[in-house]
């Protein structure tokens, strides 16, 4: 049977484009399998068909419909690939992505993602091995392949619902640790500069003043000085697509390892989701989750 769900437009979603609005809403959807809904036109803004570049404007009415096949366990095959669980409850589990991992699957890799381990986690337990119904992981925000540390996961319907509306209310701590370029003049930084994708070049996700720009803003603190490298902490205040790239490049000081944005090479980027607090989804509760910097990227600071 089909399910049609509804969503309103804030205004923080003007100007963006209808595929990240509805990634972003989602999470327990593919970037695939939500680009075959569109594709399929299955969305709907203000009542016409849209199509996955459509620039949203505050109170637009989205409305997409998902066909039996969207819950179906084909659609995200399980594999039994190790998962670092920091913490795991009846409604969510937080877990540490190593990195080199990618959240979902691509058009190019099907496997060994956090999703397919995701999803083996989640149904290798039930009885005797029979499904009553196939449990998706509501992958609720994500991480670049190179990016490690924790990540919020939905078990049940009800916890994707409340933990998708307090990251799109920016109720959600979120804090990086980064191991940047230089020596980091300032103990607090406020990085402001907007970012946008360009069509042609690499990176297609850079600082863009004027059309197609949209604000952002990053907030830094330095945590420890080295010799060639500084150890800051990153607050997201905006989210951006590779936003915290981005801003170090911006200010001077790329991220050790991003080749992209013209951080001196290393065995791998050095950037680290480090803590994750909100509201549980279920009572309310303030929880917070931390995770230590990972010992390569300690050991590239101490050298």
């Amino acid at each position: 049977m089909n399910q049609t769900l509804n969503f309103t437009a804030g205004a923080d979603d003007a100007g963006a484009r209808l595929d990240e609005f509805l990634a972003a809403r989602l999470g327990a959807l593919s970037r695939m399998r939500i680009a075959s809904l569109l594709a399929a036109g299955a969305c709907a803004v203000n009542g016409e068909t849209a199509r996955a570049g459509l620039k949203l404007g505050a109170l637009d009415a989205v409305a997409v419909t998902l066909d039996a096949d969207a819950s179906a366990p084909g659609a995200m095959t399980p594999e039994a690939v190790p998962l670092d669980i920091a913490h795991e409850d009846a409604h969510l589990l937080v877990v540490n992505k190593p990195a080199g991992m990618l959240v979902h699957p691509t058009r190019g890799v099907k496997a060994g993602t956090l999703a397919n381990a995701l999803a083996y986690h989640l149904n290798q337990s039930r009885a005797g091995g029979v499904a009553t119904a196939f449990v998706r992981p509501g992958i609720v925000h994500r991480l670049d392949r190179e990016t490690s540390g924790l990540l919020v996961v939905a078990k049940t319907q009800r916890a994707l619902s409340s933990l998708s509306r307090l990251f799109q209310r920016r109720r959600v701590e979120k804090r990086y640790l980064a191991l940047v370029a230089g020596r980091v003049g300032e103990d607090e930084l406020t990085i402001e500069a907007p970012i946008g994708r360009v069509e042609e070049g690499v990176p297609w996700w850079r600082v863009l003043v004027g059309e197609g720009g949209r604000a952002a803003e990053t907030r830094l603190g330095v945590v420890e000085r080295g010799g060639r490298s500084s150890l800051v902490e990153l607050e997201p205040v905006t989210g951006r697509t590779n936003q915290l790239r981005i801003h170090c490049a911006h200010a001077g000081h790329p991220i050790v390892g991003d080749a992209w944005y013209g951080g001196r090479e290393a065995p791998r980027l050095c950037l680290h989701a480090s803590r994750l607090a909100f509201n549980h989804p279920v009572g309310g509760a303030w929880v917070e989750f931390a995770s230590p910097l990972p010992a390569e990227v300690a050991a590239l600071l101490n050298s």
